[in-house]
């Protein structure tokens, strides 16, 4: 049986045996039947994967991954935060690296590289990643380097490496780390007595500090490695994407999927849009005109709608309040009926549309 499949489990072959052979098996031979079974393994089984252990040179090798941060349960001014962490870790010191991540975002990914190497002062000359999304397109078995990462690498002087697809554990330093940073953040939350911030960049400094802490552990293991790491450029790279988008009658623009409101008075203009990873800044012939967050593509709601951009059009045709409604959340529909007079609120209700 176990020639023909080599992963039967002795749970399995006993009850096999004891139908095939009645009163031979007593239910109290499953260890024999276990020792027998590991023993077969050992002599006549399929080879297993050998894991060879990993030789670190000091300045060598940065490994950078993103890890899921729901199960810590942390939330902003109490609402759920649903989150990643950007994690960077230099291989031979294990200097880390952390960052916030609404999602894994190429260009978050080189908005991260870029800030841990100035906080870093310096670059490994090797940058290997898991077969992130964020890096790389994950079509084609060819080393398919997305042009962001691909120009990161380049301004930097880097050579990209990445696991083969399937074995995370090739990343097996960062892999590691992740796990023991996690468990880091939820002893520092415990001891906190409570898992709320005020806003974002409350809980960004509270990760600082856990991991300044950590990085306190390795400090002589880095200094050395400091000596090895390449020198940085003299000009940053770009942490931003830059799109045209035009302002419709809508009063309404699309960039990457996501349909974002804008003030009237930019109606029929040409913007230049430079994305970042948590917001857009919107250029007027080489002015900066606007900044606002960035939209979520999660779920089927991928407007980011400011209610102030049409409240005085609203006053003016009340049935359009439907058209926000549909494309915002009820908390804002809440708000432009507060924004308006009782006489417009009642030309609000439900009614026949104009």
């Amino acid at each position: 049986m176990l020639a023909n499949a080599p992963q039967l489990q002795a749970v399995t072959i006993l009850p096999k045996l004891q139908d095939d052979h009645p009163g031979e098996y007593r239910d109290s031979t499953r260890r024999t039947l276990e020792r027998r079974v590991r023993h077969w393994r050992a002599t006549s089984g399929s080879p297993k994967e050998v894991f060879f252990p990993q030789l670190h040179e000091p300045g060598a090798r940065g490994l950078s991954d993103f890890t899921d941060m729901a199960e810590l349960r942390v939330t902003i001014a109490g609402v759920p935060f649903e989150h990643r962490l950007y994690h960077f870790v230099l291989a031979f010191s294990r200097w880390e690296y952390a960052m916030l991540l609404k999602v894994a975002r190429a260009s978050k990914h080189v908005q991260g590289t870029a800030k841990r190497t100035l906080a870093g002062w310096g670059m490994s000359a090797r940058a290997s990643t898991d077969s992130l999304s964020a890096a790389f397109r994950n079509l084609a078995d060819e080393d398919d380097f997305t042009v962001r990462y691909a120009a990161l690498l380049e301004h930097y002087g880097m050579t990209g490496t990445r696991n083969n697809r399937g074995l995370g554990h090739e990343n097996g330093s960062v892999e590691s780390s992740h796990r023991y940073l996690k468990e880091a953040i939820d002893q520092a939350l415990m001891l906190r007595g409570h898992r709320d911030f005020v806003d974002r960049a409350a809980y960004d400094e509270f990760l600082r500090e856990v991991v300044m802490r950590r990085n306190r552990r390795n400090a002589a293991a880095f200094r050395l490695e400091r000596e090895q790491l390449m020198d940085l450029p003299l000009r940053r790279t770009r942490d931003f994407v830059e799109e045209e988008a035009r302002v419709t009658r809508c009063s309404t623009f699309t960039v990457r999927g996501i349909l974002y409101s804008a003030p009237s008075r930019l109606i029929g203009h040409r913007l230049k849009v430079r994305v970042y990873g948590d917001r857009l800044d919107w250029y007027l012939s080489g002015a900066l005109v606007h900044i606002t967050s960035r939209g979520s593509r999660g779920g089927d709601n991928r407007h980011a709608l400011n209610y102030r951009h049409f409240i005085e059009s609203l006053k003016r045709k009340l049935q359009s309040h439907r058209w926000i409604s549909a494309h915002e959340s009820r908390a804002c529909a809440a708000r432009v009926h507060a924004s308006v007079d009782g006489c417009t609120r009642r030309g609000c209700l439900p009614g026949p549309s104009l």
